[in-house]
């Protein structure tokens, strides 16, 4: 089965879990344990065995404060991890890119999706994934990862504003000629907003569905996560991080985008159970 067919299976009644893969030296949470193919096979054995529906590699972190990789060093790493992952998973395959290069390059290995944090707003991406057929994620962002949390600031409010740039850049893709089905929307939390910005989003994650695209929420262990617990550091807010995704669920989420995808699993078997 597509993941498309997948997302949009009216019996589906529980959100699809997409674990996260960071083949870097720097993301905020993983940066430097994945950097070997025995590293990467064993830990997507461990997300799979553990019921991830999706493997999501990234070869650049997007963290605040990043610096930006080469394009053929992204390569390097994500292509030889899309490989790894093919070979011990039959998980769904996500590239968290935004170069159309490193798009065009994956999808000619036959992958599942495209998760964009620019939302295929690059020159040619919109083209890359109409004509590969796979699906994307439009993710909201304020800024560069170099500067985006210094100031950001929105004039009709967090939602109203994320709200109608994903309303935009859906559009356009449509317009572009990319099928409805193919498009995921993430509203992008902590890309550019404050600990009250994303608050203030995720109060509001049920306005999202008028938008009827399947809506994708990624908080894990993210600083929103320790500012709401203290201060506490990465390695410390995985339950935060499962409690937000439980009720990320509850306001529609379809896809959670996890850290810990053991606990992550656990959790909603508990929640959809008593439910």
């Amino acid at each position: 089965m597509r993941l498309t067919d997948k997302l949009h299976d009216p019996t589906l009644d529980h959100p699809l879990i997409m674990g996260i893969l960071n083949v870097t030296p720097d993301s905020f949470s993983d940066g430097g344990k994945f950097n070997s193919m025995d590293a990467i096979k064993r830990q997507v054995e461990k997300m799979s065995n553990a019921g991830a529906d999706i493997v999501d590699i990234g070869g650049e972190s997007t963290r605040p404060g990043a610096k930006i990789v080469s394009l053929q060093e992204e390569l390097d790493r994500v292509l030889p991890a899309i490989e790894a992952v093919k070979a011990v998973s039959d998980a769904y395959i996500s590239i968290d890119t935004y170069k159309p290069e490193v798009m065009k390059e994956s999808t000619k290995l036959t992958i599942d999706m495209i998760n964009d944090v620019n939302a295929l707003q690059a020159d040619g991406a919109i083209e890359i994934v109409r004509e590969s057929g796979v699906m994307a994620c439009l993710m909201h962002k304020q800024g560069m990862p170099k500067d985006m949390q210094h100031s950001p600031e929105y004039k009709e409010g967090v939602f109203e504003d994320v709200y109608q740039f994903l309303s935009r850049q859906s559009a356009h893709c449509l317009e572009a000629g990319i099928q409805p089905e193919n498009i995921v929307i993430d509203p992008g939390f902590g890309f550019g907003k404050k600990l009250h910005h994303n608050i203030e989003l995720f109060e509001n994650l049920e306005g999202f569905s008028e938008l009827q695209y399947p809506l994708l929420v990624g908080v894990s262990r993210k600083t929103m996560i320790g500012e709401l617990l203290g201060g506490v550091p990465v390695e410390e807010r995985v339950v935060g991080s499962v409690s937000a995704a439980v009720l990320a669920t509850l306001k529609g989420a379809k896809v959670l985008r996890v850290h810990d995808v053991k606990e992550t699993m656990q959790a909603m078997k508990v929640a959809m159970a008593l439910l």
